[in-house]
């Protein structure tokens, strides 16, 4: 009987080159990686300058159908690709998100992709790394301190109090902190005032450094962050405490992006880690246009499904960046499909054809939504032992009625040998020149009617509502010239509608914005929607009770 190895075992088995190695397939010379360790190391700013001048190679973009408790196992198709891509013969880059803490800790325990398609070291990934998120966090929380010791030492800007809203941010879900009352104690202490924490992942910071072009940018980006509000409703800027200087020499190192590789000793850039259901779900912009001028191919995902990761993907980052994609893989997992054709988790390793054509129309809803975009698509059906031939058939079925190639991937059990063919298909896709690229809305749009057109054309719902004083404060943002930005959806990623129990492709549901923020340094005003926290909490059996030090020293239960 053959004994299947987990991803942390697997992981732990690699033969890694050392990083050095890894950027000299890139033409980075040692002197331009800042080693953190022997196998993972951040590329000098230096060297990115250098780059500016030289060609693109073709994007690629990975997406997925809307997640569930079956897996769908989008990171581990975009290593999976990465890797299919050099073993015919193509330069290729892999562009992912680094992990949060949160969900680590939390539901996913891991976030470097699984099997034999990973990034390593997996283990430092998932934790620490090279500490962009703890940057992040402090960078955001000095400016949270800058402005109540703003009011407590007189208050300059005349501050509202009751009209601040920078809160917090730690990496790590917790329910308690949501609202807090802070500054507790008397005099001493300040003013007493509501606020909350939010996870680093949500945090402005994290969008402004993952979107900025260079450090300059980021500075400026930075100084831009409304923290609240006067009693003439005129916003306050973080320039206007100054933090905006010292927030850029904590965040310096971080807006460097970090190489680390692949089990098959390919290249990867994992940087930077917003969240796709509450922010706008990319790795950063500088690792993006970084690997294009460095890679014939550069693999990259978008986070959940492709109604929150690549919408947004399309509508802020390509348009922020100037980024073109010229092809689309959206995974799919059969276990996935028959769970949205509603089979309950216990019964899904039973063959069931049916429930699988049920579930594929929200696949079906995906590769619309995609290709209204104007970029090609094709389907990657991420394999499953207990996958039968007529299910698996069904699926490509579904997806040949819109004209849509399925590709049985199977990079998990063997890397990159498991998924040739779909190497294969994305370079077809790409090197036709076929991808007629443009963003769901214009820039000029009004604010509401681009939440309005996501909303209808990608959710497809049936109305759109908000309360008045939602519909006045996006009002006020456009008065205020911040009416030509993106909208960053909030939404759960379970479902197209706000309820995370509607599975497949329900339509005509109604879509709720409970609150809109501005995030004017990030450049996109967010529209909060259902029942979406900004900071989630930890499940009832939370994935760090399985994680652990074994007798070893080893760490164990990451995945």
């Amino acid at each position: 009987m053959k004994v299947v190895k987990s991803d942390i075992e697997i992981a732990r088995a690699a033969r890694k080159k050392p990083i050095v190695e890894i950027g000299a397939k890139l033409g980075i010379d040692s002197a331009d990686l800042v080693p953190y360790g022997h196998d993972k190391a951040k590329i000098g700013a230096d060297f990115i300058a250098r780059q500016r001048g030289r060609p693109d190679g073709k994007l690629i973009l990975v997406t997925a159908i809307n997640p569930t408790p079956a897996g769908e196992g989008k990171t581990t198709t975009t290593v999976g690709l990465g890797d299919g891509l050099n073993r015919i013969g193509k330069r290729a880059i892999v562009c992912i998100r680094e992990a949060s803490l949160g969900p680590c800790f939390g539901v996913k325990g891991g976030a470097a992709g699984g099997g034999h398609a990973q990034v390593v070291p997996m283990e430092d990934i998932n934790l620490h790394f090279t500490g962009d998120f703890h940057a992040i966090t402090s960078a955001h929380n000095l400016l949270a301190a800058l402005i109540d010791n703003h009011i407590y030492w007189g208050n300059e800007q005349n501050i509202d109090v009751r009209r601040v809203t920078w809160r917090r941010v730690m990496d790590m879900n917790d329910r308690a902190l949501r609202e807090i009352v802070s500054s507790l104690g008397g005099v001493a202490n300040g003013y007493p005032r509501e606020t909350g924490f939010d996870i680093t992942v949500a945090s402005e910071v994290m969008a402004i450094l993952c979107l900025a072009r260079d450090l300059a940018d980021l500075e400026s980006r930075l100084g831009s962050i409304i923290i609240g509000y006067r009693r003439d409703k005129t916003p306050v800027f973080a320039r206007d405490l100054k933090a905006d200087g010292a927030m850029a020499v904590l965040l310096k190192d971080a807006l460097q992006p970090n190489l680390v590789q692949t089990l098959e000793n390919n290249p990867a850039f994992v940087h930077g880690g917003p969240f796709a259901n509450i922010a706008h779900g990319c790795n950063s912009v500088m690792a993006t246009t970084l690997a294009l001028k460095l890679g014939d191919y550069v693999v990259t995902e978008a986070g959940f499904g492709a109604d929150l990761g690549a919408e947004k993907f399309f509508d802020i980052k390509c348009r922020k960046a100037g980024l073109k994609p010229d092809a689309a893989v959206i995974v799919a997992t059969v276990r996935a499909l028959k769970m949205n054709g509603g089979v309950a988790r216990e019964d899904l390793g039973i063959e069931n054809v049916e429930a699988v054509r049920r579930g594929a129309a929200n696949l079906a809803r995906h590769i619309e939504n995609v290709k209204g975009f104007g970029v090609p698509v094709v389907v990657a059906i991420n394999h499953f032992v207990s996958d039968t031939s007529d299910e698996i058939e069904a699926v490509k079925a579904s997806a040949r009625a819109l004209e849509t190639d399925a590709v049985l991937c199977r990079h998990w059990a063997e890397g990159s040998a498991g998924i040739e063919e779909l190497a294969h298909k994305v370079v077809d896709l790409a090197e036709r020149g076929t991808s007629q690229f443009q963003p769901l809305y214009a820039d000029e749009l009004p604010l509401f009617d681009k939440i309005e057109t996501i909303a209808r054309r990608i959710y497809r719902a049936g109305e759109v509502t908000a309360d008045k004083a939602v519909r006045e404060q996006l009002a006020q943002f456009e008065a205020q010239g911040y009416g030509t930005l993106p909208v960053c959806m909030a939404k759960t990623q379970y479902s197209f509608s706000t309820d995370p129990s509607l599975r497949g492709a329900p339509e005509g549901h109604s879509l709720h914005v409970r609150e809109v923020r501005l995030s004017a340094g990030a450049g996109f005003v967010v529209a909060i929607t259902g029942e979406i926290m900004t900071m989630p909490g930890l499940p009832r059996s939370p994935s760090s009770e399985r994680i652990f030090l074994n007798d070893q020293g080893y760490i164990e239960g990451l995945f």
